[in-house]
């Protein structure tokens, strides 16, 4: 790893343990709520297909229930709901992805 990288990754680290100093609303609600829960049988909820067929592999349910609390809780279109996942750091280490991961499009939201 280069010296910018290491000095991105620890940039990146301070500055989530600064929103963790300040109250990260997303950071407690993982604390406290087992989203596991809402989503315990999702091919059988939403009867989802074998996956035979070609197509892009499907977001994990429990990654689109958080996407819908972030929404929610910021009254955002789905157009702000994609660029706020991609733009807040808060919002990635709620949804457990990183600055490269692949997230939903507004129109997947």
């Amino acid at each position: 790893m280069g010296h910018e990288a290491v000095r991105f990754f620890f940039d990146v680290e301070e500055r989530l343990a600064r929103l963790s100093r300040l109250g990260d609303q997303l950071e407690a609600f993982s604390r406290t709520v087992d989203f596991e829960v809402f989503c315990p049988d999702p091919e059988k909820a939403l009867a989802y297909s074998d996956g035979s067929k070609c197509g892009r592999p499907r977001f994990d349910l429990v990654l689109m229930f958080k996407i819908l609390v972030i929404q929610t809780l910021n009254n955002l279109s789905d157009e702000r709901t994609e660029y706020l996942i991609n733009d807040r750091l808060s919002s990635m280490r709620f949804l457990g992805s990183g600055l490269s991961d692949r997230v939903p499009d507004a129109k997947t939201v």
